[in-house]
């Protein structure tokens, strides 16, 4: 598997794996009558400052996965993985580090490291665009 189709599944694997902790969570909510099967809201206002975080980590990794996914699938599709391939990895591990950093903490230093690992993605995605459209404007 190249770096740039295995970050790709790394990315939508990570985005499943918060969806997964947070039903998670919430199914024990419902079973032990904590909360009603009802009872939710999509922010998860209503419950722990942590399950906000993680829904809030969980729908960042939604509003970035067509941007930044997209962006990967485009290379495969289009016979290019080596223009996305040398920073497939580090584009996951920013990705994972924000929502790691997201589920530990709100605090300003936080919010700030959080900011940096976002901020690395958009570079990296900024970059892959550009390449990518360069790409298809020098074969016309």
């Amino acid at each position: 598997m190249n770096p740039t189709l295995g970050a790709l599944t790394g990315f939508v694997s990570w985005t499943l794996l918060l969806l997964v902790l947070m039903e998670g969570i919430r199914t024990k909510l419902v079973a032990t009558k904590a909360v009603a099967a009802n009872g939710f809201t999509p922010d998860n206002a209503t419950l722990s400052p942590f399950m906000q975080r993680l829904a809030r980590a969980h729908a960042n990794c939604l509003e970035g996965l067509p941007v930044f996914g997209g962006l990967m699938l485009i290379s495969l599709l289009a016979g290019k993985p080596s223009l996305t391939d040398p920073l497939a990895y580090v584009l996951l591990a920013a990705r994972v580090i924000q929502s790691l950093i997201h589920l530990w903490s709100t605090s300003p230093a936080a919010v700030t490291l959080r900011f940096g690992a976002f901020a690395v993605q958009m570079a990296i995605g900024l970059y892959w665009a550009a390449r990518l459209l360069l790409g298809v404007m020098a074969q016309r």
